[in-house]
């Protein structure tokens, strides 16, 4: 992989508004992307994209994933002042909401703040709801909204963009989830590309509305219908003064994740063994560290993958990120370049990756 066309590209598509249902402008700029490494290119619909990339020998269908969108709202109402109420399209967090500068349809916002001086010490001590928040766009009234162009039903992000530390692999802004990992599966389309140098039939999917039920996933994985697939994403991690004792141990810069559990009861997955043990032999022999984890509280598209058609055997290789759902997402590059690195080894020696079978 590329590090610095990898940081690049993703400066390119994590500014770009892609909220869930209305990740138009990403999907264009990626499909236009993946139509230089991939056989073939379509957009169904929903606005999931599927590349495709014939091995040079005949072998197992091979889905690998990431989701295009990012959490977000949308209006809800504009009152007759021109103030923008708001509804959450994935897990927008209220407290991380107030004050910022947003992005509403193209447009520049700012998500209104009572002023400090009229508060009451009641008000400092609590977070508005939701719906008590609003967005000024700089209009006097609701026409002039409209005349914006702006009207219910709009989306709305946070207007932050990637950054780097004075360590340049560590980066910093909105939409890391999962922007970064639609960059890596480019970057894997761009190496077996010329060669072609595996067996059977890869397949990158880019997955539209992640944030608000994994429904492009359930909708794609139908279609593909894989022998194998793998879902890539990233993943909340514990390594901030905040969670250090959450027995949760993952944390930024020790290597890609291994979600051995992941989500509730219901709206989750168990990992396959067969997925576990396969992920982590080749990351030994490739000697790339790795970090499994069991996350209750967060999950990936791959509790909808497993579940369709007569169930697919599916596995996720995950990146760590701190502060997730939050415009100052961090993440470090080197847990990219050896997913990247398992990823590529992966797809190409899968002649032996052996039966897979549950028993």
């Amino acid at each position: 992989m590329e590090k610095q066309e990898f940081l690049n590209q993703l400066k390119e598509l994590a500014k770009i508004q892609g909220t869930p249902g209305q990740e138009m402008k990403v999907v264009k700029v990626l499909a236009d992307w993946f139509n230089e490494y991939a056989d073939e290119v379509e957009v169904d619909h929903m606005g999931n994209i599927y590349a495709y990339l014939h091995g040079a020998n005949p072998g197992p269908t091979v889905m690998v994933s990431a989701h295009s969108d990012e959490i977000g709202l949308v209006v809800r109402d504009i009152d007759e002042r021109g103030f923008i109420r708001v509804e959450r399209t994935g897990g927008v967090i209220e407290s991380l909401l107030i004050g910022r500068k947003v992005n509403v349809n193209g447009h520049f916002g700012v998500v209104g703040v009572k002023a400090g001086h009229l508060q009451t010490p009641e008000e400092r001590k609590t977070i508005p709801s939701i719906y008590e928040l609003y967005v000024d766009v700089g209009a006097g009234s609701k026409a002039e909204v409209r005349e914006m162009g702006i009207e219910i039903g709009d989306p709305i992000t946070y207007i932050s963009e990637i950054e780097q530390f004075s360590n340049p692999d560590l980066i910093c802004g909105k939409a890391i989830d999962n922007r970064s990992c639609c960059v890596l599966l480019l970057q894997l389309f761009k190496s077996l590309y010329e060669k072609k140098n595996f067996s059977g039939t890869l397949v990158g999917v880019i997955a539209v509305q992640e944030e608000v039920g994994l429904r492009g996933a359930k909708v794609a994985t139908y279609k593909v219908n894989p022998d194998f697939a793998i879902v890539l994403d990233t993943i909340p991690c514990a390594d901030t003064p905040d969670s250090l004792n959450s027995g949760y141990p993952v944390g930024i810069g020790r290597g890609p994740v291994f979600p051995a559990l992941a989500g509730g009861s219901v709206r989750g997955n168990i990992m396959a063994p067969a997925f576990k043990k396969l992920l982590t032999k080749y990351a030994n022999d490739l000697e790339i560290p790795y970090q499994l984890a069991v996350m209750t509280g967060a999950t990936t598209d791959l509790a909808a993958v497993h579940l369709e058609r007569e169930g697919v055997l599916a596995g996720a290789v995950t990146f760590a990120r701190r502060y997730s759902h939050s415009p100052v997402e961090v993440a470090h590059l080197r847990d990219f370049e050896q997913g990247f690195t398992l990823l590529h080894k992966l797809i190409s020696d899968v002649d032996n990756w052996g039966e897979m079978k549950f028993i």
